[in-house]
């Protein structure tokens, strides 16, 4: 079970009606890095079922709005790290946006999330895009989830306009099913390896502009280059 918390409020993970290993990753402080990821998209596109199945390899049809924002925590093992994984499952009326975009500052990682069946939720992407860029950091990673791949017959947003427009924003994309678990998992994994990959670049990067810093610093004047300027 998760938990709901409103802006402000801390929330935990302990609650003894949870799954044994639910409580187990929430408590467990072994691991080597710990990312924010947070579901985003219109209401009733599917985030918490979403969420659920990855979580907890579980799926009910039976839909209940979520009020405000929800967290689970999961540990995963990615590129030999041990990374816990602490992820938001937000509420998609607007009247819940300003508690919503609060939790933006700080994740890593976005899951945005439109359903295939509905026209206004993926005209609403591009929207949610400019949420992202305003609220989070720079270097967020995206990954755009065309969800209810299940109900091909009731699709009205193509596959091939949703690729575009994720590689037209810089996101990775997905076409899942949280009923079917088709691709839920690869999604979740997507973007904890691009988070990863972003993480190990900026390291080296930082450490690469130090090493040229410290040769500078060594170099002789003349050695430097021609520009003085």
């Amino acid at each position: 079970m998760s938990h709901c918390v409103a802006a402000g409020e801390m929330a935990s993970v302990s609650d003894a009606r949870q799954p044994q290993q639910a409580q187990k990753d929430a408590a467990d402080q072994n691991f080597d890095y710990m990312f924010k990821l947070l579901i985003i998209g219109d209401s009733s596109v599917g985030k918490t079922s979403f969420l659920f199945r990855y979580a907890d390899d579980s799926f009910t049809p039976a839909f209940v709005s979520t009020v405000g924002i929800d967290f689970k925590v999961k540990t995963v093992f990615r590129n030999n790290k041990r990374i816990k994984l602490q992820i938001w499952d937000t509420a998609g009326q607007e009247r819940y946006r300003t508690i919503t975009t609060a939790y933006y500052r700080g994740a890593m990682g976005f899951l945005l999330m439109y359903d295939i069946t509905n026209e206004d939720s993926f005209s609403a992407v591009q929207d949610w895009a400019t949420q992202i860029k305003t609220y989070s950091w720079d270097n967020a990673q995206v990954v755009l989830v065309g969800n209810k791949s299940d109900l091909e017959e009731e699709r009205v947003v193509p596959t091939e306009g949703s690729r575009q427009l994720a590689n037209e924003l810089g996101f990775h994309f997905f076409e899942a099913s949280a009923k079917d678990n088709v691709n839920v998992r690869q999604a979740f994994e997507r973007l904890v390896d691009v988070i990863y990959e972003t993480m190990s670049e900026s390291a080296d990067g930082d450490q690469s502009a130090s090493g040229r810093a410290a040769a500078l610093q060594d170099a002789p004047p003349d050695s430097r280059g021609g520009c003085a300027c």
